[in-house]
């Protein structure tokens, strides 16, 4: 064999002996890195169950990965009552700059706040940057120097009032504030109302002992039996007394907002102030107005309009609409607080009841410029306000490609990075807490529009669509409309639409409300997929379109998911004789609630936006008006054609009396 070949073959082996232990390196750091996943998992898991042992544990297997900070953020915060604040220190040094730090410096303020640490308190306050708890944020009032005390109790009292689980800062600062005489009575009683109203007893009880240490028994009989506590009272003397009626009042009226009116007509009005009889009979309309009673605007009529919350006037603009009491809507709209009237809810309708009522070119042009300062394509009601100007939903111009540079600098991002990779990995809420917390904090006041067009197209580069959507979505100035209304899995969700005859962009419109287009999304009710369905839901709908061969384990597969939400969809669109609105709502909260929301036989007939708005569950009003605004906007992309949100809605009325449902055994 001559030379050169033997050395060609010596080379070949050597290749060959180089390119194994290659491999053998590739999978060995594979081998490791999916072994130290799987810790990061399990500590994860750990940091849920309280579990301190084996967090430390665990923690040196975390030491150098992408998520260390995640790792030793649990394994701190799990111990941290017991923490040196040298320990919490050197943790802040270690991951200066990362949500972990911020995240842990939220709870250790809080820490700090329970120990009346003031000064240490004091010195890491201005090193917060996420500067969005409420509780840290009413420790921080009630150390405020810099302004008057009459200039802080207003923002406390801002605080107090939206938080509405118990809690020790916001109530120590305004029971600091209470004994300077800056809050009044009124000031904490209606914090305690306003916790009742939200079913926080315990807050209520923290409220009230504020004002009086013998709260607890009072607040006891009247969470436990509300009936029974005003039966036993004769009279109320002292304000006091009276307020436990109001919170009783308030507690009845949850269940039983008739019994609460009787009750409070026939004796307790008389003994009441005129603010309480306002406030009680605003909480018993609200509850009348949930339950779809005629009896609700009748009770609206006995408060002053000027005593009542936004949330009372909201249910009360609502029922006014729905038996055409314009001037109501007119005026309860103008009674709420300056916040409240400039949401496009009831910017809009303020337009439509000056329309309704109007009688001079004034009152019409007044309208038509509140219809103007919320038209767009961002919202229902923005669509509707397009309606009434005689406008139509079409796509906006994209903005300027983004550059190489601008896509660069999202990549290099860390927390958008490591926000990925926690998704990747499986810790979705903790992935995206550090994705948004990157996206909004990476600077001082944000990202900027470009930023955030940047961070939302390397999101949908790597298919995480939920995280594309809403940064989209916090643009202000610019608007891409198709990465807010992105279309994955396009052919199979056209195909099937055009199969069982379904507007695909109805369907696109209440998958990207169901899921965000994350194909394992699970909800915590057990729905699952890309169409959010549920096991039993699933069984019945499969046999219903003919898949025999179903198993549970396919419900997360992609166009087994479509198939069965898609086939659900659309008996519910025929159970309701196309009404979009009413099957979008039976999707949400299961067919039975949407046929009684429509009202009995001799009701009123009414347009679906003030039906949808009169839908007595947050969740499910929300879901249907954002399905109706998502499947206009992809009607616009899908046809390229202007839309008519108002053209999709039509009318909801009662079901004719002895007039069957199509079909009567949906689940």
């Amino acid at each position: 064999m001559q030379l050169p070949t033997i050395l060609t073959l010596i080379a070949l082996l050597t290749g060959s002996l180089g390119s194994l232990a290659s491999a053998a390196q590739t999978q060995s750091k594979t081998q490791v890195k999916a072994s130290t996943d799987d810790a990061i998992v399990e500590m994860s898991q750990a940091f849920k169950q309280g579990d301190r042992k084996r967090l430390t544990a665990l923690l040196p297997q975390a030491r150098g990965h992408a998520l260390e900070p995640w790792a030793a953020y649990w394994e701190l915060r799990a111990r941290l009552d017991v923490a040196s604040a040298s320990e919490v220190q050197g943790f802040f040094s270690r991951f200066a700059g990362t949500y972990q730090e911020d995240r842990l410096r939220n709870d250790w303020l809080l820490v700090l706040g329970q120990r009346r640490d003031w000064a240490g308190f004091a010195a890491e306050l201005p090193h917060y940057r996420m500067n969005d708890d409420r509780e840290v944020r009413c420790y921080a009032l009630g150390l405020d120097t810099t302004r008057p005390v009459d200039e802080v109790a207003p923002d406390v009292k801002r605080q107090w009032y939206a938080q509405k689980e118990a809690d020790d800062g916001c109530t120590q600062t305004a029971g600091q504030l209470y004994a300077a005489k800056k809050l009044t009575d009124s000031d904490v009683w209606r914090k305690a109302r306003l916790a009742m109203e939200n079913n926080r007893p315990r807050a209520a009880r923290q409220a009230a002992e504020i004002i009086s240490a013998e709260a607890g028994k009072p607040l006891d009989d009247i969470s436990n039996s509300p009936g029974r506590f005003l039966a036993k009272r004769v009279g109320a003397i002292g304000r006091n007394a009276k307020e436990w009626v109001v919170l009783a009042l308030i507690r009845l009226a949850s269940t039983e907002p008739e019994a609460a009116a009787s009750l409070l007509e026939n004796h307790w009005s008389v003994h009441l102030m005129p603010e309480q009889r306002s406030w009680a009979w605003g909480v018993i309309g609200k509850q009348s107005a949930q339950k779809l009673s005629d009896t609700a605007n009748e009770h609206f009529a006995k408060a002053r309009d000027s005593e009542l919350s936004d949330e009372h006037l909201g249910w009360k603009v609502r029922a006014a609409m729905r038996f055409a009491r314009w001037k109501d809507v007119l005026a309860a709209t103008l009674a709420m607080s300056p916040e409240a009237r400039q949401e496009p809810t009831w910017v809009y309708w303020r337009a439509r009841a000056l329309l309704q009522l109007a009688k001079t070119e004034a009152d019409r042009a007044e309208a038509t410029r509140l219809f103007e300062s919320i038209a767009g394509v961002r919202g229902f009601y923005e669509q509707l306000a397009l309606d009434e100007l005689g406008q139509r939903v079409t796509a906006p111009p994209r903005p300027d490609a983004l550059t190489e540079q601008e896509k660069d600098a999202a990549r290099q991002n860390p927390g958008l990075q490591r926000g990925l990779y926690a998704i990747q990995i499986g810790l979705r809420s903790d992935g995206v807490r550090e994705w948004n917390y990157s996206a909004n904090l990476h600077q001082r006041g944000g990202m900027s529009d470009r930023e955030l067009l940047a961070a939302a197209d390397l999101a949908c580069s790597r298919e995480v669509w939920d995280r594309c959507i809403n940064t989209s979505e916090r643009t202000k100035t610019v608007f891409d409309f198709q990465q807010r209304f992105p279309m994955p899995f396009k052919d199979a969700v056209l195909a099937r639409a055009k199969q069982i005859g379904l507007d695909p962009a109805y369907v696109y419109g209440l998958i990207r409300q169901e899921s965000r287009f994350v194909m394992d999304a699970q909800s915590s009710v057990g729905a699952a997929g890309l169409m959010q369905v549920m096991p039993p839901t699933a069984r019945w709908t499969a046999k219903k379109i003919g898949l025999t061969d179903f198993k549970p384990h396919q419900i997360t597969d992609r166009d087994t998911n479509i198939a069965i939400g898609t086939g659900y969809l659309k008996l519910v669109l025929d159970d309701f004789t196309g009404s979009m609105p009413m099957a979008a709502a039976a999707y949400n909260a299961g067919p039975s609630r949407p046929r009684s929301w429509r009202g009995t036989s001799g009701g009123p007939t009414l347009e679906a936006a003030i039906w949808a708005e009169n839908i007595p569950f947050a969740e499910t009003r929300d879901y249907v008006k954002k399905v109706l605004s998502n499947t206009t906007n992809y009607a616009a992309l899908i046809t390229g054609q202007p839309q008519s949100l108002k053209s999709r809605l039509g009318l909801v009325g009662p079901r004719g009396a002895g007039a069957p449902e199509v079909a009567t055994d949906l689940p």
